[in-house]
């Protein structure tokens, strides 16, 4: 299937062209049908002579009704523009191909409706002339009349012709649908339908609907009137689902897969078309078939910021369309969305700076643009922006700027070794302290980074200088009175000094701990410290009790305190010298 818009003047016929070639009514409304006059979006298809189905997007022609004309075009990849021979262009015909010139549509069949009526040659030579300067560029041309029939046939040919030309859409592609009508059946409930660009939606899908990103459930789909078990894209698609009531549905919502599409107030975009010194600070953005109000910040001549009332699902590289909906014609400009999620420019200069960078970035942003404005993104992220070169992931979850990477490498290395010249009693730098100083999201980003020398232990960013195996000599701070503490042990080895010889000594607990990183003395609890090689020499002791021994026979074995018994006899344990039996006695390994 491929789905085709019309576009043109309001009253040149567009809708009979459409009752013509498909033997279908594209004005469902009764006001549509008394007045004769397009309103809303219309949908009609017919079956080309390939077997292949076309369907049409009637779109009205009135001024007061463009922005249904604009839900209806936005997601659909070609026109059937269509010019009255006896009216020839007018200012709704220029008004729909600015927004086609706009969107990037470059395919496209002009129709010279009422040739019964007038000569066609001057109005379609105008027409052509005109539309060959648009993105369209050189259309094929028929003259035609719904009345009398004349080139309906070759039209229908042309629209085959057309339909066969249009680039293919990858089934595999990200699926969007933008919802144009949301409405009930009885015993089927809400059903919403829309025009689906590319990839594919199947019953029993699980999706999200925006921009609440409330979870549907895919009950049924039908396309063309038919039952299906999946749609692919490009069609046009009524999905039957559950988890929204069709009162809560509005045009401009849309389906996407969850983790697929970035949803997003503000982006940064290139304008492309229009006159954006111009534009006002308020105008309308249409995307897909929502229409959303919109604040414009111009950061340079050709870049510009936007803020939306209400957050949409888009992909780096879109088109967005901008309407001053107070002009009295003209007034659209298109951009191109760049960046999904761009950083503040608050700061003197920083407008600047983003017009700067951004005016060398291609219309489809590589991941490499956006790293190099962001330094660190998620994958996911990179992903729902419709990013596929990402690079090969920093750490586990997030890719980065490989220059930013090597000026984190430096700056940790630097403050690793502030660190350690500020605290020379302590153990090292604590990750989560390297982590904040250098605004890093993950931790795992400190183990991925850490300079040469060093180590992450127990939360701790250890280098060779205070690593226990590396028995470096003491601060000078503790030398003496570590020195004192021994000589209190060889008088005593098994006996710890108590908590007032401690303080006496000037030994707190980071001093004890650094001792005990460097060798200098044997830590078996908090405050509990013993020479080197003192639970080596208290095995030997105890290997000369009668196995298995209990606390007490050892206690007396060793003559110290229970203070010290008690933590020295679980160091033990711990370090395999003994084993502690179920009835609490233990015995040497």
């Amino acid at each position: 299937m491929q789905v085709i818009a019309t576009a043109g003047h309001v009253d040149h016929g567009k809708s009979a062209l459409l009752r013509s070639l498909t033997g279908m009514e594209p004005d469902r409304w009764a006001e549509e049908q008394r007045r004769g006059m397009t309103i809303d979006l219309g949908y009609v298809w017919m079956e080309l002579p390939s077997g292949e189905k076309l369907a049409f997007v009637d779109v009205p022609g009135h001024a007061r009704f463009v922005p249904n004309m604009l839900a209806g075009v936005g997601p659909v990849p070609a026109v059937l523009f269509v010019v009255a021979a006896d009216g020839g262009w007018m200012p709704q015909s220029a008004e729909h191909l600015a927004a086609i010139d706009a969107l990037g549509i470059d395919h496209g069949l002009l129709a010279v409706s009422r040739s019964d009526l007038a000569d066609p040659a001057p109005a379609m030579a105008q027409a052509r002339e005109i539309i060959g300067r648009s993105s369209l560029g050189e259309v094929p041309a028929l003259a035609v009349s719904a009345v009398s029939g004349l080139g309906i046939a070759e039209l229908a040919g042309a629209l085959g012709r057309l339909a066969a030309a249009l680039p293919r859409p990858d089934p595999r592609a990200r699926a969007r649908m933008w919802v144009d009508r949301a409405f009930s059946i009885t015993g089927a409930g809400t059903v919403l339908t829309g025009t689906l660009p590319a990839g594919q939606i199947s019953r029993g899908d699980e999706l999200l609907i925006t921009p609440s990103m409330r979870p549907v459930k895919v009950r049924g789909l039908q396309s063309l009137g038919e039952d299906v078990a999946s749609a692919f894209g490009v069609a046009r698609v009524a999905v039957n689902v559950r988890g929204i009531e069709a009162r809560e549905a509005v045009r401009g919502m849309a389906l996407v897969r969850p983790g697929q599409w970035t949803l997003t107030k503000v982006v940064d975009v290139r304008l492309r078309a229009g006159q954006p010194a111009a534009m006002p600070r308020l105008v309308t953005a249409h995307i897909g078939s929502a229409r959303v109000q919109c604040r414009v910040r111009l950061l340079g001549q050709d870049v510009a910021r936007l803020t939306l009332r209400e957050a949409v699902p888009l992909h780096a590289g879109e088109r967005v369309l901008l309407r001053d909906p107070g002009a009295a014609e003209g007034g659209l400009a298109a951009a191109i969305v760049l960046d999904l999620g761009p950083p503040q420019v608050s700061r003197r200069g920083a407008a600047a700076a983003a017009v700067a960078r951004l005016a060398s970035w291609p219309d489809h942003p590589a991941a490499a643009d956006l790293l190099g404005r962001h330094k660190l993104m998620r994958v996911a992220d990179l992903d729902a922006m419709g990013i596929t070169d990402v690079p090969a992931q920093a750490v586990p979850g997030w890719a980065a700027d490989a220059d930013y990477l090597g000026e984190l490498r430096s700056a940790l290395a630097r403050l690793v070794s502030s660190h350690a010249a500020e605290n020379p009693l302590a153990g090292g730098m604590p990750a989560e302290a390297a982590r904040s100083a250098l605004g890093l999201p993950d931790r795992e980003f400190v183990r991925a980074l850490l300079p040469e020398g060093t180590e992450l232990s127990r939360g701790l960013i250890v280098t060779a200088a205070s690593s226990p195996a590396a028995h470096a000599s003491l601060p000078g701070a503790l030398a003496a009175p570590v020195a004192l503490l021994l000589a209190d042990l060889e008088k005593s080895p098994f006996s710890a000094p108590d908590a007032g010889r401690l303080r006496e000594l000037g030994l707190d607990h980071r001093a004890l701990a650094a001792a005990a990183r460097h060798g200098a003395l044997l830590r078996i609890a908090d405050q509990v410290v013993l020479a080197p090689g003192a639970d080596a020499a208290a095995g030997r002791v105890l290997a000369g009790l009668p196995q298995p021994f209990t606390a007490a026979q050892a206690r007396a074995a060793l003559g110290t305190s229970r203070r010290t018994l008690i933590p020295l006899l679980e160091h033990l344990d711990r370090e395999r010298i003994t084993r502690r039996l179920p009835d609490d006695r233990r015995e040497v390994r």
